[in-house]
C-alpha cells in the first residue's frame, strides 16, 4: 500500500519547531499512532521503518531525505539515480528536504542489520551505518582472485562455494608443497593461478600465487589468508619457501583476514616476493619456462604459561 508523506519543506518551519513536535517521541515506539504530525499525512498503521525505507533502493533513509511536492520520499543516493524525477508519481524532485522525517529519524535505536546472524548490538539510528560498516557479524566476501565474485555469506558457504563453484583445490594439513608452472613467463606481466584452500586446526586458509608489476619491475608473490577475522588471524603464523640451484628464499607472516582484499594484502607487498629473473634462476633449466616450488607450513600461536615468548603449535 502506497504511504503519501506531505513533509515541510526548507524555510516553512523552522527546526525548534519541528523538534518541539518530536520531543515527546521516544525509541521503543514501533508505530506512529497519528494520522497528522507536523504536516505529515500517513496511514496510522505504518510503521517508522517502513517511512524509511527508500522506494527504489528499500535501504533505510538517512538526512538528507528528500521528498517531491506530493510528499514521496527518497533517499539522496537514488535521487541522482532516478535523475530528479519522483519514482513514485514522476515529478520532479527539486531540492525539498523531508525535515520531519529526519527528525522521526534521529529519536530511533535501532538493532544492527546482521543482528539475524549473531550481533547483538542496538544505536542510535544515525551510529548504525558507521558500526555495520565493520560489524564483526557481517558476511564475509568471496576471497577468490581470479575473478570478481561477489558472493558472500559466512565461512562453512564460503568454503563449499569455491569448492563447488571455483573448484578450487581442497587440502587437509598444515603442511603443503607446490608447483607453480607457466611457459613463456617473460611474455605474461599479470597472472593467477588456481586459489589453494587448506583446513587445519579446525581453520581454513586461503593460498595465493600471482605474477604483477611492481614498479617497472615483474614479480611473483605467494601470500596466505586466514578466513575469518583479523584478531583470529592473529593466533596462526606461516612460513613459505622457494628455492634452486643451491638457494632458497623464506618468508614469515600472519596469515591476512579475507575481509582485507586480495588485491589490498597484494599491493601492501605482505607475502613472499620473488623477483622474475630470481625465480627463473630458481626454475632452471633455459630459463625460458618458471617451474617454482613452494613449500609452507602454517603452525598456531600459543601463549607460554611462564609468561614468555609464544609457543608455536605445529600439527602433525
Amino acid at each position: 500500500m502506497e504511504s503519501s508523506i506531505e513533509c515541510v519543506t526548507d524555510g516553512l518551519m523552522d527546526e525548534d519547531e519541528i523538534s518541539s513536535q518530536f520531543s515527546s517521541s521516544k525509541p521503543s515506539h514501533t508505530n506512529i499512532n497519528t494520522n497528522h504530525l507536523n504536516g505529515m499525512v500517513i496511514n496510522p498503521t505504518t510503521s517508522v521503518h517502513e517511512l524509511l525505507e527508500c522506494p527504489v533502493c528499500t535501504n533505510s533513509m538517512y538526512p538528507p531525505i528528500h521528498q517531491c511536492h506530493n510528499g514521496h520520499t527518497i533517499c539522496s543516493t537514488c535521487k541522482v539515480r532516478v535523475h530528479n524525477k519522483c519514482p513514485t508519481c514522476r515529478h520532479e524532485l527539486g531540492d525539498i528536504r523531508c525535515l520531519a522525517l529526519e527528525k522521526v529519524a534521529e529519536s530511533l535505536e535501532l538493532p544492527c542489520k546482521y543482528s539475524t546472524l549473531g550481533c547483538p548490538e542496538i544505536f542510535p539510528y544515525y551510529s548504525k551505518l558507521k558500526h555495520e560498516a565493520a560489524c564483526n557479524f557481517r558476511p564475509y566476501t568471496c576471497p577468490y582472485a581470479g575473478s570478481e565474485c561477489s558472493v558472500g555469506g559466512d565461512i562453512p558457504y564460503l568454503v563449499a562455494h569455491l569448492r563447488d563453484d571455483h573448484k578450487v583445490d581442497m587440502h587437509s594439513g598444515c603442511t603443503f608443497n607446490h608447483r607453480y608452472v607457466k611457459s613463456n613467463p617473460r611474455d605474461v606481466e599479470n597472472a593467477t593461478w588456481m586459489l589453494t584452500v587448506f583446513h587445519c586446526f579446525g581453520q581454513y586458509f586461503c593460498l595465493h600465487f600471482e605474477a604483477f608489476q611492481l614498479g617497472m619491475a615483474p614479480v611473483y608473490m605467494a601470500f596466505l589468508r586466514f578466513m575469518g577475522d583479523e584478531l583470529d588471524g592473529r593466533n596462526y603464523s606461516y612460513s613459505l619457501e622457494v628455492g634452486g640451484n643451491g638457494r632458497k628464499l623464506i618468508w614469515e607472516g600472519t596469515p591476512r583476514s579475507i575481509r582485507d582484499s586480495h588485491r589490498k594484502v597484494r599491493d601492501s607487498h605482505d607475502g613472499l616476493i620473488i623477483q622474475r629473473n630470481m625465480a627463473l634462476f630458481f626454475s632452471g633449466g633455459d630459463r625460458k619456462e618458471l617451474k617454482l616450488r613452494v613449500t609452507g607450513r602454517i603452525w598456531e600461536e600459543q601463549q607460554n604459561p611462564d609468561g614468555g615468548a609464544c609457543i608455536p603449535n605445529f600439527c602433525s
